[in-house]
């Protein structure tokens, strides 16, 4: 599949085709054009658009929160997966406006602008990033196990 969205990409527009790459379409091919251009390459290229007004993959609202498009790929694709929830958190405190987000999330957010600034391209980026995206995967990992063993210490 074909997939399209804003160029220029930092937080959630990396965060989504790891994503995607990772656990619902390992042969994904992403498109990065300007803002006014999605849409209409989106018909043009038969590719679903993300991270975008009027995209079903988009920011929404849920209990009063903000959930970024890593939060809407999750629920279209039924994605579960305890340290791929975890992860969510992280990703939306770096790019939506939350109360009190996560600490790692100024952390991903420093990164994905300074990794936006030295690649040349979103392609580039995207191969920047992508590790980062796998080790924070590992991390939400062992962060999960780690709080099961507690609770399960706990009984």
């Amino acid at each position: 599949m074909r997939w399209v969205t804003r160029e220029k990409a930092k937080v959630d527009r990396i965060a989504c085709p790891w994503l995607i790459k990772r656990f619902v379409d390992p042969d994904a091919e992403f498109i990065f054009v300007p803002r006014e251009k999605v849409m209409e390459v989106a018909k043009d290229k038969s590719a679903i658009p993300f991270d975008i007004e009027g995209a079903e993959l988009m920011h929404y609202v849920d209990h009063g929160e903000e959930r970024v498009s890593f939060d809407s790929i999750m629920r279209k694709y039924n994605l579960k997966d305890s340290a791929l929830l975890d992860l969510a958190e992280i990703v939306r405190g770096a790019d939506a406006s939350l109360a009190n987000p996560r600490p790692e999330s100024a952390g991903l957010e420093a990164a994905a602008m300074g990794f936006r600034e030295i690649a040349r391209d979103d392609h580039e980026n995207m191969s920047l990033q992508f590790p980062l995206y796998d080790a924070l995967y590992q991390y939400c990992k062992l962060r999960i196990t780690k709080k099961s063993g507690l609770e399960h210490n706990a009984r």
